[in-house]
């Protein structure tokens, strides 16, 4: 029976985060209260404060979690023997199809975390700061392969990448988009193509 706890445990935290992925998603996390968290996830509300201490713990956990799961893609991507264009393809690709599978987890991302630049966002600035290092590593190799032009500074090139990718979320997140397979297929490959067609141009430049 002691052995079916931790389980127990580590199941009914999952299902509170998830409530309150719905729940910022829907009503905005500084709208939201840890009762309209409980509720949605059909607990009681003194149990939400057993796993978390407030809800900007709930938000920083979802941050983490869902980070460091790009952090360590990025990082594989980077690891695979393939042409750099193709590995910020991969990227982009990834974040896009994060978008794609789980809107409303990404929304909560975008809108709450990375854009909110006076709160959580310069909390999180570490690891937010982490993923363009990792892509201007990639930009960086390749300049240094001399696929890549060398008068561009790497980190601008990284936040030229995410950037577009951030914006295109954040068109999707208030429907000033259209968002379907074909259009999530379409803005990745204009991406690539915008920033590596500039970075592929005089690549054996300065």
């Amino acid at each position: 029976m002691a052995s079916t706890k931790p389980e127990a445990a580590v199941n009914r935290r999952r299902q509170i985060l998830d409530a309150a992925i719905r729940v910022f998603a829907r009503q905005g996390f500084h709208a939201c209260r840890v009762s309209d968290i409980a509720r949605e996830a059909g607990v009681a509300y003194g149990l939400v404060y057993h796993y978390f201490e407030s809800k900007e713990e709930v938000l920083n956990e979802l941050f983490s979690e869902r980070w460091s799961v790009l952090l360590a893609a990025i990082e594989e991507v980077d690891a695979r023997p393939i042409p750099p264009r193709a590995k910020l393809d991969a990227v982009a690709g990834f974040i896009i199809d994060s978008y794609r599978h789980d809107p409303e987890l990404m929304k909560v991302i975008v809108v709450e975390v990375t854009r909110a630049a006076n709160s959580f966002g310069r909390t999180h600035l570490p690891e937010i700061r982490q993923a363009y290092e990792l892509i201007a590593k990639i930009v960086s190799d390749a300049q240094q392969a001399g696929e890549f032009r060398r008068d561009v500074d790497p980190m601008y090139a990284s936040m030229w990448f995410y950037g577009a990718i951030e914006q295109l979320l954040s068109a999707w997140v208030f429907e000033l988009l259209p968002a379907g397979d074909g259009e999530f297929d379409n803005a990745r490959e204009m991406v690539v193509e915008t920033i590596c067609g500039g970075l592929e141009r005089g690549a054996g430049g300065r």
